[in-house]
């Protein structure tokens, strides 16, 4: 059995495909991880932490 990847979502995709990536990975609806993002996008940690993920995560194969 192969491991479970994490990746940016292609087709559950707003921006990047950060959120639709976590909410796959995770089971839950994107739209929650979305919310989380944005409180957390209120703060330079948070917006930090998305531009990150942008660039390190993959895209889905």
């Amino acid at each position: 059995m192969e491991p479970k990847r994490l990746f940016k979502s292609r087709t559950n995709r707003v921006i990047c495909g950060i959120c639709g990536g976590v909410g796959e990975y995770f089971n839950i609806d994107p739209t929650i991880i979305r919310l989380l993002f944005v409180l957390l996008g209120c703060t330079t940690t948070g917006i930090f932490v998305y531009l990150v993920a942008a660039v390190i995560m993959p895209e889905e194969m």
